[in-house]
């Protein structure tokens, strides 16, 4: 009798304590039809696989959003981009306060800002979207934060132009089909399977960047760096297009356990070839790669493993 009640008093201990280690953590992503959202995925089953008792949930996000609801409380982890991520921690742009809150955790892959025209729309440069109509990301997109900033580089304003605020990447491509724009605009990876689907149904063309206005989107965010969308990358595009490209990267709540957030980072430096089956731009992903310094404080979890691997 006191064996069975010694063994029923274990067993409820047990329970007691896997309960109690049993932890939810709340991820934000990205709109629909970017690549946020499958690579969120591939993070909540890594993280859950590799720290006993974790769950996480993932949510909808951008990158603006996401570093604000990490800061907020709202979430635990959350992708971000490095050009507005920064504005936050030095609450600028579309900062109205310091972010103080949230921590790096790891750097990605670069994100290419497409602005994607229907080929028969007459708009060949930037100065073009005058009076076009184009579909553009909502309030708290870093997409949206930068199509208002490269309409400006040429002298525009949305007040120059058509626009409609769309909930995802999805939309804006529907919007393109069927006529009802002439233009998007997106963050994200390449190729966009938002674009390659407007370029199944409808012929498109990539809208290039040039010098100056790439010198004028650096005065605005020296996170800003020219770079090119190789020919091939969509249906039909015979040449390399130049681009604005910044990075994506992973913020995490600085409250945070740091044992936690060392194990994340570890379990992602262990299975970048999960990661690179969603985004090939992550197949030669490294620690030292996501330990680049881009201006956001490292949570002293991610330091731990980035020093133990030699990559800090």
């Amino acid at each position: 009798m006191i064996r069975r009640i010694s063994l029923a008093v274990a067993v409820a201990a047990a329970l007691a304590t896997v309960g109690a280690q049993a932890e939810t953590i709340r991820l934000m992503t990205g709109p629909q039809g970017g690549v946020w959202v499958p690579l969120g995925g591939a993070l909540k089953n890594m993280w859950e696989k590799a720290i006993p008792g974790l769950s996480v949930q993932t949510l909808p996000g951008a990158g603006i959003a996401n570093v604000r609801g990490v800061d907020e409380g709202k979430a635990d982890v959350g992708f971000g981009n490095s050009i507005t991520s920064v504005d936050g921690v030095h609450g600028r742009g579309a900062f109205k306060q310091k972010v103080t809150k949230a921590c790096q955790l790891a750097n990605l892959y670069p994100q290419y800002f497409q602005v994607v025209a229907l080929a028969d729309s007459g708009i060949n440069n930037i100065a073009d979207l005058k009076g076009k109509s184009i579909a553009v990301q909502p309030k708290g997109n870093t997409a949206e934060l930068i199509s208002q900033q490269i309409l400006e580089s040429v002298g525009l304003s949305y007040q120059s132009a058509k626009v409609s605020f769309v909930n995802s990447y999805t939309d804006a491509a529907a919007l393109l089909k069927d006529g009802h724009a002439q233009v998007f605009t997106l963050g994200t990876t390449v190729p966009a399977s938002s674009v390659m689907d407007v370029a199944a149904g409808r012929d498109i063309k990539l809208v290039p960047v040039t010098d100056e206005i790439v010198a004028a989107m650096r005065k605005v965010n020296p996170g800003y760096v020219k770079g090119a969308i190789k020919a091939g990358t969509y249906p039909k595009q015979d040449k390399e297009v130049p681009v604005i490209i910044y990075s994506t990267h992973l913020v995490v709540s600085c409250a945070m356990p740091e044992q936690q957030v060392y194990q994340m980072a570890k379990a992602m430096a262990a299975n970048v070839a999960d990661m690179a089956a969603i985004n090939k731009a992550m197949a030669e992903l490294t620690p030292k790669m996501m330990a680049q310094d881009i201006g956001v404080p490292f949570h002293p979890g991610a330091v731990k493993f980035y020093k133990e691997v030699g990559a800090m």
